[in-house]
């Protein structure tokens, strides 16, 4: 099970060989470009878009091209994000949320798949040479289960992907619906991604995940102070050695059974 770091940081690239998971939107204005010395992925941004906009403002064709920028000049990536449509109740209806707000995209959560999978669908056709990942969306195990018949119905067998997202599932991965989730999806032999899991997720269906991402470590640091010697900076939230630290606790404190997350990639 491959643990990527996730960072805005592009030129960490160059520093470490840890797994990094980066938004493709922090390469869009790059001039000098760093090679990658490890494995990396790209997220596309979807939930910050929504949240903000309530819809992709970004051209599917937009995206191929930065995606295709990314891969000539820092190396090829694991996979890619496509530009789907998270089903989380924020997303879709609106309002304030944890003291953030959400303009709400007001669809149902069928439209939702059905964009998620016609812009795989898109992005597939635009670019069969890239690495785009396809993502499943639902708010519920039965809303998955149509999710995949989309796939299906689109002539997509997910269970021949290297990785499949799993979306929005993020705020759920340490509930009892959660892991209901992730168990559903995992039982079709579906090699899952888990975006933004922590270690309460990891520890209890990291075994069924092929691999997943986070960024807590940041506001982890932001309300920690600096490491010793770090005098430059009042806290390490967006500092490469607090993550590199931290990601080495959430590995090591897993249990290190077959299936389970391993520290090396």
């Amino acid at each position: 099970m491959r643990f990527y770091l996730t960072t805005h940081k592009r030129h960490w690239l160059r520093l470490t060989d840890v797994p990094l998971f980066l938004k493709s939107e922090h390469f869009d204005r790059a001039i000098k470009w760093d090679e990658a010395q490890g494995p990396y992925a790209i997220d596309s941004g979807g939930f910050m878009e929504l949240k903000a906009k309530g819809d992709w403002t970004r051209a599917p064709r937009q995206y191929v091209d930065s995606l295709r920028r990314i891969w000539e000049h820092v190396g090829p990536y694991d996979w890619a994000a496509p530009q789907d449509w998270m089903c989380e109740d924020a997303i879709i209806n609106g309002g304030t949320f944890g003291g953030q707000y959400f303009v709400g995209t007001h669809l149902s959560v069928r439209e939702h798949q059905r964009r998620t999978v016609n812009n795989f669908l898109e992005l597939r056709s635009l670019a069969p040479e890239l690495k785009i990942a396809p993502v499943v969306q639902g708010d519920c195990v039965p809303a998955y289960e149509d999710c995949l018949e989309l796939y299906d119905k689109a002539g997509v067998d997910l269970r021949k992907e290297p990785i499949v997202g799993l979306g929005s599932v993020c705020r759920l991965q340490s509930t009892k619906k959660g892991a209901e989730i992730v168990t559903a999806m995992a039982a079709h032999g579906l090699r899952l991604h888990g975006f933004g899991f922590k270690i309460l997720g990891l520890e209890r269906v990291g075994h069924l995940l092929a691999s997943a991402d986070s960024a807590a470590w940041s506001s982890h640091a932001r309300y920690r102070p600096a490491l010793p010697g770090h005098t430059t900076h009042k806290n390490c939230a967006n500092c490469i050695d607090y993550a590199l630290k931290w990601r080495d606790r959430v590995v090591n404190s897993l249990p290190p059974t077959p299936g389970q997350l391993k520290a090396a990639a």
